[in-house]
């Protein structure tokens, strides 16, 4: 009897490199999550703030999917275990950057603000749920996909550059977007989650601070990256465009820019100090990029 079998097909393992299942998974997360979206807003606005939710849901189970299956990675940074402690970290440290940064520049003439007069119930729901989709989705794309996958090719200081380079460009197209609004946000955003999710090697915790972010800003009535929707107060805008941040909202004002380059700062130095802790007791700290499943 002849035992030979058929010979194997050689493995591909092209799409295991990082720029494959990155390309993939921000061309698959955000092709499904925009119609998702579409879809959602033909049929009104309970649908519109449900399909934000959907999306945020369909947008981790497809990083997951994608990662491990294509990318033959584990995916620790979406723990369940310690997922809320990071989570609410995050959303806490969201809300204050943004309420301190606000407040500054109400202070200071900047911005005033007055009741607003659409149904306070309404308003909660289309916030919370749009603020969720946001967050998850952007950060699933920009720090759990190219984050960590430039990362794995740069290292992560040239990968965080790069990252929030992208991210100041990925909104020039918004309403009231300018070349200093897309520096801004590369500043703030792009530079501070970043360093967030190599403090906390966790996806959550940037989650958390990017929702916590663009919420609070959607209540007070204050346009969140230059899109405007009407929230519990309606937050006007005054004087230099470089206090109040002008049409864009107060992400382009030089005050959060500020407060941002000192938290980035001091997460930044966090992750040194853990490195050297790593180095002078030879225990390797736990990678940010999932190790390989196969």
């Amino acid at each position: 009897m002849n035992t030979s079998t058929t010979p194997r097909r050689p493995r591909l393992r092209w799409v295991r490199h990082p720029l494959v299942w990155t390309a993939v998974g921000v061309v698959v997360i955000y092709g499904l999550t925009g119609a998702l979206l579409a879809l959602g807003g033909i049929f009104g606005p309970i649908c519109s703030s449900a399909a934000a939710v959907v999306s945020a849901v369909a947008a981790v189970l497809l990083y997951i999917l994608i990662k491990r299956r294509l990318g033959g990675r584990s995916t620790p940074e979406l723990a369940a275990r310690g997922a809320a402690r990071e989570l609410f970290g995050g959303i806490g440290v969201g809300v204050a950057f943004i309420v301190t940064s606000v407040g500054i520049v109400a202070l200071l003439g900047g911005l005033t603000f007055e009741w607003g007069d659409e149904n306070p119930a309404s308003v909660l729901l289309s916030v919370l749920s749009v603020s969720v989709g946001a967050a998850v989705v952007e950060e699933i794309v920009f720090r759990g996909l190219l984050l960590q996958s430039i990362s794995l090719a740069t290292g992560r200081w040239i990968a965080l550059g790069i990252t929030a380079a992208l991210f100041g460009a990925a909104h020039l197209l918004n309403p009231g977007a300018t070349w200093w609004s897309a520096f801004a946000i590369a500043l703030e955003a792009g530079i501070l989650l970043g360093a967030a999710f190599f403090w906390r090697r966790s996806l959550w915790f940037p989650i958390g601070l990017h929702f916590g972010w663009n919420a609070v800003q959607g209540l007070l009535g204050i346009p969140v990256s230059g899109l405007a929707e009407p929230g519990l107060l309606a937050g006007t805008a005054h004087g230099s465009v470089w206090l109040s941040g002008g049409q864009f909202g107060v992400e382009a004002s030089v005050v959060p820019v500020a407060i941002s380059a000192v938290l980035s700062a001091l997460m930044i130095a966090a992750i040194v100090a853990a490195d050297r802790r790593a180095r002078a007791t030879g225990k390797l700290t736990a990678p940010a990029v999932g190790a390989r499943t196969s």
